[in-house]
């Protein structure tokens, strides 16, 4: 996948090497690796930002903001999104299907237009909240700071590399990078899914999100593509079975059957719902970052 920031392409590459070097199958091997990588860079970011923070207010604030450049990822999403929305909708198909295979990095070669509308706004949402939300809350821990951003960003890079190929997603080398994040993002996800409710459809959200996010195979994902379904007034995670196939690790919902018994609220995902994409995450944005204009204001008061 193309990486339009330097500095998270660095790091992928990165752990593709400490795969190889640690990776012999078992699972302490695993624990080594992203202890070495995550607080390899967590722990000297955080020293920095203590001494920076001993020395000059403003130095501090300079390295906070250097630091988020490098972990946010607006483009990381829109990029993309805005290019498939475009495609579609001078009916240029396979062009949408080369990006969304570019994106997600799987095959979407066979997908029809419904489904790369739905499973377009699925990862949307899934990476905006990663490589935005995520980050984020982790950077509002008081007397963390951007060390809890590249902490964040760190677990969330080696989760993807360590799972999204199948080989090493089933070994023992993997397992620790996906448990950990896992906890790491369980907060997170739901003060996402809270934002996605509070800024659109608040009774589909709640709704989806109660009756319909076990329905994912991983809790978290479950929790944000069904409240922001809910909130979009779309109908996510019920694909087509070529759908299945191709993105059933990361994105769609496992239990196909349960979905034709009982669909979530919502429309079938048209073009149109692009923008109504964009608008819930950047209203949802908007939430975020007075809710850290606030914080910030708390704790400076103490």
């Amino acid at each position: 996948m193309h990486q339009s920031n330097p500095v998270r392409g660095w790091v992928h590459i990165l752990a593709d090497k400490i795969e190889t070097w640690f990776n012999a199958g078992h699972p302490q091997h695993g624990r080594i690796g992203w202890c070495i990588l995550v607080l390899g860079m967590t722990v000297p970011t955080l020293v920095l930002y203590r001494i920076c923070l001993s020395l000059n207010a403003f130095l501090a604030l300079v390295f906070n903001v250097v630091v988020l450049y490098f972990c946010v990822g607006f483009r990381d999403y829109s990029r993309y999104f805005s290019s498939i929305q475009i495609a579609l909708i001078v009916g240029d198909e396979s062009r949408a299907r080369q990006l969304l295979t570019e994106w997600s990095g799987k095959d979407s070669s066979a997908l029809e237009m419904p489904d790369i509308i739905r499973l377009s706004i699925e990862r949307a949402i899934l990476t905006s909240h990663q490589h935005v939300f995520g980050v984020f809350l982790w950077f509002m821990i008081p007397y963390v700071g951007p060390a809890g951003a590249v902490f964040y960003r760190l677990a969330a890079c080696l989760f993807q590399a360590w799972t999204e190929n199948q080989d090493v997603r089933h070994e023992a080398f993997g397992r620790f990078a996906s448990r950990t994040f896992f906890w790491i993002d369980w907060v997170p996800a739901r003060l996402t899914a809270m934002c996605f409710a509070a800024v659109g459809n608040f009774e589909d959200a709640v709704y989806s999100w109660r009756n319909f996010a076990d329905r994912w195979g991983n809790a978290n994902t479950g929790v944000l593509l069904s409240a922001g379904g809910g909130a979009l007034g779309v109908r996510l995670g019920a694909p087509s079975e070529k759908a299945v196939r191709v993105f059933s690790v990361d994105v769609s919902a496992i239990d196909q059957e349960d979905f034709e018994t009982e669909s979530p609220p919502g429309e079938e995902p048209t073009v149109r719902f692009f923008q109504n994409a964009t608008g819930l995450i950047w209203r949802a944005l908007l939430l975020w970052l007075l809710l850290f204009l606030f914080s910030t204001i708390v704790v400076w008061l103490l």
